[in-house]
Order: C-alpha cells, then structure tokens, then sequence
C-alpha cells in the first residue's frame, strides 16, 4: 500500500462535559497538527498516489471551517464533547466526501483508504482510519 501524506494545523477553544475530563471541562485552546495520509495500492499512470499540491489545499479548506472557532458554538457539535478522536473523524469524513467529490483530481479516484491523525501536544495524538 502506498502512502502520501500533507500536514496542516488549525487552532480551536473548546471545553467538554462530564467528570472524566476534570480541568478540561472549562473552557481551554488547543492547537491540532494534523496529518492527513491519503492511501491507494497502486501508483497512478504518473506514478503518483494523489496529487499534493490538491491534497494540501483541501485539507486547508477543511481546517479553516474550524480554525480560531470556539468548537462549542458549532451547530453541528451540539451535545458532543469535540476531543481529539472526535475531530479526526469529523476531518475524516470532510476528506472523505472531498476524495468523492473528485476534489482531488482523476488521481484521487484511486484512493482505497484514508487516515487522520491529531496531534495535540508532543506526548497525545489521536486518529481514525478506513477504507473509502
């Protein structure tokens, strides 16, 4: 299998609900490194897995939805507490729908899998991975 992956970081605020999170449960900023590996198990006819420069300008635009946002004032977030797991599947499936979409390129249509990876700090990371 044949792995391309871009890197993109995005900056959030954010608190969660429940004991389980103690301190965390007040309002607090993070700042998420995220790496976005795009899988396929051939190379394409120009011996590329996708192509680059698009897979780093649609992860671009799936991060700036969240960038400098307070994660709590999300619609679409109501009821959920955004932790580092929850937002890679949420980027995930972003990139997912982009890669259906043909957002990027002819390439991208040859894509079989798709990891997202959260960095949040040097020593926690978490991530979701499947087939698409």
């Amino acid at each position: 299998m044949y792995t391309l992956t871009v890197r993109d970081h995005f900056m959030i605020a954010h608190s969660f609900d429940g004991e389980i999170f103690g301190p965390a449960q007040k309002l607090h900023g993070a700042t998420y490194v995220v790496a976005a590996s795009f899988m396929r198990p051939e190379l394409d006819d120009d011996d590329l897995i996708v192509d680059i420069g698009l897979a780093g300008r649609v992860l671009e635009e799936i991060l700036a939805e969240f960038n400098m946002q307070n994660l709590d004032e999300v619609e679409e977030f109501a009821g959920r507490n955004t932790t580092t797991e929850f937002m890679a599947r949420v980027i995930f499936d972003r990139l997912a729908d982009a890669v259906g979409a043909g957002r990027l390129g002819p390439t991208g249509s040859g894509l079989t899998r798709l990891k997202v990876e959260l960095s949040e700090s040097h020593v926690a990371r978490a991530s979701y991975e499947a087939s698409i």
